[in-house]
């Protein structure tokens, strides 16, 4: 007999539909937004059908902008929610992204519409923020938290950093609720989108990995649950175009 301990098995997370070792999902979604940080907008725009523009003017509506207060924009990528928050009136914001392509992209479009005076640029784990507790009041993740590794640490993490009657907000695709709609939202994600990808971007892989990533997400209640588990109070879920998006918000009371 061996005195050799039995084999464990490498824990694992989903890449999309694959199961992979926990540790090499942060480099693989890290490489599908090197690759498609260029046309970003235009990623989104494939996915959404253009619709996303109206939800980001709603959550960033939700975020009730104010000058005396601040943002952090996790996942913030190529600055939409930052720059919509800025213009809203909103006071200093921290745009954050483990992807530095991305924050490369939104640091010159800040330039562009002259507004990089007000903002912070973090390259960032969403899971571990080097920032102090309770030092901002708002904290909005918007189409990236079904890209990391570990949903539950980033909610913890975003109360963490949260002052006392500041709030939580994250927009991401979610469950349809119109049957109707299923079907064909099913068919877009899955058959059509890919091949845009590959004809827009020449990247099928990345385009199929953000499809699948949409289908693994947690759907409205078990994201609602998860954020309670994180200890955020008066949970809220607002869908928008009958659940292919969503806005889960939560206080830090």
């Amino acid at each position: 007999m061996s005195d050799n301990p039995p084999a464990t098995a490498s824990p694992t997370t989903d890449f999309g539909f694959r199961d992979v070792p926990v540790h090499q999902k942060k480099p693989m979604v890290r490489a599908v937004f090197d690759s498609v940080a260029p046309r970003y907008d235009l990623m989104n725009d494939l996915m959404s059908l253009g619709i996303h523009r109206a939800w980001k003017r709603a959550f960033v509506a939700a975020l009730a902008p104010r000058p005396s207060l601040t943002l952090l924009d996790l996942a913030g990528g190529t600055g939409d929610i930052s720059f919509g928050w800025l213009r809203a009136g909103g006071g200093p914001a921290i745009l954050s992204d483990i992807n530095a392509s991305m924050l490369s992209v939104g640091h010159g479009r800040a330039v562009e519409n002259a507004l990089i005076g007000a903002l912070r640029f973090l390259v960032a784990d969403a899971e571990r923020l080097p920032l102090p507790d309770r030092s901002v009041d708002r904290v909005s993740i918007a189409f990236g938290l079904r890209n990391c590794t570990d949903k539950a640490a980033v909610l913890s993490e975003a109360r963490r950093v949260l002052r006392p009657g500041g709030r939580f907000f994250c927009l991401e695709f979610s469950r349809v609720q119109v049957a109707v709609l299923a079907p064909v939202y099913r068919a877009w994600s899955f058959g059509v989108l890919p091949r845009l990808g590959q004809a827009v971007a020449g990247d099928a892989a990345s385009y199929r990995y953000l499809a699948e990533s949409i289908a693994k997400f947690p759907d409205q209640q078990a994201l609602a649950a998860m954020l309670r588990d994180a200890g955020l109070a008066r949970v809220a879920v607002r869908n928008l175009s009958g659940g292919i998006a969503a806005i889960h918000s939560g206080w830090r009371l």
